[in-house]
């Protein structure tokens, strides 16, 4: 299973950014599909989730700024993130809420892929 999550880049303040996240590889629709951050020396942490049917989830700090939207039932979703504030700079990744796992040697650790970049200038 590949996550790939793309689209991030410099932006300043105020300004938006459309994201795109693929999940291929398996014949699974992924229910719900979630938008993550890398919390400094935490865990990743959802900020905004959606399930197959298209219904949007959203966490307090993006709520009202952004939206995520689904294709479907497809594993392709895409996160608009607008009113950026340089707080937001962070690298973002997609996963499965749970996140997806592989599991090896009867040990299951979780799967992500390399998430995109997003830096929002002052």
């Amino acid at each position: 299973v590949q996550l790939q999550a793309s689209g991030g880049g410099l932006v300043q303040a105020g300004g938006s950014l459309r994201l795109s996240c693929i999940i291929s590889g398996t014949t699974s629709n992924i229910n719900p599909i979630g938008w993550y951050r890398q919390v400094p020396g935490q865990e990743r942490v959802p900020i905004a989730s959606i399930s197959i049917g298209g219904i949007p989830n959203y966490g307090y700090s993006v709520q009202g700024r952004f939206t995520i939207s689904r294709e479907g039932a497809e594993n392709v979703v895409y996160p608009q993130m607008n009113s950026l504030k340089p707080e937001d700079t962070d690298v973002y990744y997609c996963n499965g809420i749970p996140p997806l796992v592989v599991v090896s040697d009867g040990t299951e650790t979780a799967h992500w892929g390399q998430g995109t970049l997003v830096t929002v200038s002052s």
